[in-house]
Formats: C-alpha cells, structure tokens, sequence
C-alpha cells in the first residue's frame, strides 16, 4: 500500500485531504507541523508522496521542501504543495523550491487526489 505523509496545520484540512486520499485506497500519516514531518521522516520508512502545506508556524512548507531536497535518502521523493497562496508568482516560488507539484486551496478534491495519484506512479 502507498503511503502519503500529508503536512498540515489546519484541522480541517487535515481531516478533508486525510479521508480523500484514505478513500482512494492510500495509507496516509499526518503531521500537524514540518518539524513533526522531520521527526516521522526520521523515525519511518519514506513516503510515497508528501502533500505539504507553505503556511504555517515555526517552519515553513518552503523551508521543510528544501530540507528534504536536500536529504540524499528523501530529494526524489514527490512534494504537491497544497495552498491557499494563489498567486502565479507562488507557484513559481515553490515549484522552483523543489515541488513536483501545487493545487491551490480551496481545492477540487478529485484533483487533489488525481494529483497524488499521478506521483505514486
């Protein structure tokens, strides 16, 4: 079974893009901060995919996106960014950080999971 590692602070978010990627059949762990997904990444196999969010306390999704890319065990490891920066330019930005991908919240939830989908294969 695939596992995504979903980072997010919001729990609404979190409950909304956890039950739509364990409905399409993928195990899913959470992490409520990036300095809890450092630890998980640490303590746990590597994910499939991460679903990361930009905004949120302490580290950034940003600055999570470039410690990852810079572990040689992680950096090939899918990253779709989830936000609610909408902006062309922060799309640029991030994708640019090393994101394989970006959806914009508030998000189609078939594109999210069609999106994750397509970097499990």
């Amino acid at each position: 079974m695939k596992t995504v590692l979903v980072v997010e602070d919001s729990r609404a978010e979190q409950r909304l893009i956890v039950s739509l990627l364990q409905q399409s059949g993928l195990k899913v762990a959470l992490a409520e901060s990036a300095e809890l997904a450092l630890t998980w990444l640490a303590e746990n196999q590597q994910p499939d995919v991460i679903v990361l969010d930009i905004i949120m306390p302490g580290l950034s999704g940003l600055d999570l996106c470039r410690q990852i890319r810079a572990n040689a065990q992680l950096k090939n490891v899918p990253i779709v960014f989830c936000s609610s920066k909408d902006q062309e330019f922060d799309q640029f930005w991030a994708l640019r950080q090393g994101g394989n991908d970006y959806i914009t919240k508030p998000f189609v939830p078939n594109n999210l999971v069609q999106t994750v989908c397509k970097h499990l294969n």
